[in-house]
């Protein structure tokens, strides 16, 4: 197994959709950053899937380190 990669270290800018379903990338593996390609398979991480219940733009963490995730939660500021 191994840890999660910052991917960049600052958040992603996502306009989410209401009604569509998003895999965010929790090992920083994925080509197609802040969301899954499959990248993490056998890391032992796996992606966490969020929707919008709103058409709103979100923030995903770049870092892979939030505790919030898949939100941007500034622990990028502190690394």
């Amino acid at each position: 197994m191994s840890g999660p990669i910052p991917a960049q270290e600052s958040p992603y800018v996502l306009a989410a959709e209401v009604g569509r379903g998003y895999w965010w990338c929790a090992c920083g593996r994925s080509k197609i950053q802040p969301l899954c390609d499959g990248s993490h398979r056998r890391t032992g991480l796996v992606p966490v899937r969020f929707s919008a219940e709103i058409d709103k733009q979100v923030w995903l963490c770049g870092c892979k380190a939030t505790g919030s995730s898949p939100l941007c939660d500034g622990t990028h500021n502190r690394l």
